[in-house]
């Protein structure tokens, strides 16, 4: 256990680096790597501890730019969709999750990759997005390819871009944390997992939230298709 947990310490500090400067694929990359060595059922429960932290330091270390109201009817439309998520999480085998969560993350890579750079998502398209995201975090810990499918198409500044996807995350992966803690979903290893974690990734991530600053928007825009795309293959290709 202790090789596995540090190898899972050191590529989460760098995946979710990724995750803080561009405001997604920490846990695609950090399944496709890991899931050799852990299934990823248990890395999908592992990732609620690097995800809140992302989210949570990410938002208090940026400028102020997401509106509660806009940011709520997200999430009240993700909740519908996090609830029939959540019921499915624990209907399919590990095998058939990772198949069905490398498909999804694959087609919305191929979407964002070869859709134009700046495109425009119908309001009634984005509710439908919000719940689809909503029921995918809830099932496979994972909503940013389609919650930055709907933002990209939403906003044009990157920071507006990357701090909705933080709230809208943190909001999703703490119900999904109300989900497992009463179906006693995360084991003593997990915790234990975590607790070893914990401070390496709190360190990396509160000084590597500054990175964000430093991309230009085109990057920004291409790096992220390019991870979603490049996350979901490889983990099909496992």
């Amino acid at each position: 256990m202790i090789l596995s947990v540090t190898l899972l310490t050191a590529v989460c500090m760098v995946t979710y680096t990724v995750e803080i400067v561009f405001g997604l694929a920490g846990t695609i990359l950090m399944i496709s790597i890991m899931s050799f060595l852990i299934d990823a059922k248990t890395l999908v429960i592992y990732s609620l501890l690097p995800q809140i932290m992302v989210a949570s330091i990410g938002l208090w270390r940026s400028p102020r730019s997401v509106d509660i109201r806009v940011w709520a009817k997200m999430v009240a439309f993700a909740a519908l969709g996090a609830v029939a998520g959540l019921y499915l999480f624990y209907m399919f085998s590990a095998d058939a999750f990772q198949v069905l969560l490398a498909s999804a993350i694959t087609i919305f890579g191929i979407y964002m990759v070869f859709s134009p750079r700046i495109f425009r998502i119908p309001h009634h398209m984005a509710r439908l997005l919000d719940i689809l995201a909503g029921a995918s975090q809830a099932m496979f810990g994972i909503s940013g390819p389609i919650a930055m499918t709907r933002l990209m198409g939403t906003f044009e500044d990157k920071l507006v871009i990357r701090n909705y996807a933080l709230a809208f995350f943190l909001a999703t992966n703490l119900f999904r944390l109300g989900g497992y803690l009463k179906n006693g979903t995360i084991s003593g290893e997990i915790y234990r997992m975590m607790a070893i974690s914990a401070p390496f990734i709190f360190i990396t991530l509160w000084y590597s939230n500054h990175l964000h600053f430093k991309v230009n928007p085109q990057t920004f825009r291409r790096v992220v298709s390019w991870l979603i795309l490049g996350g979901g293959l490889s983990m099909l290709l496992h």
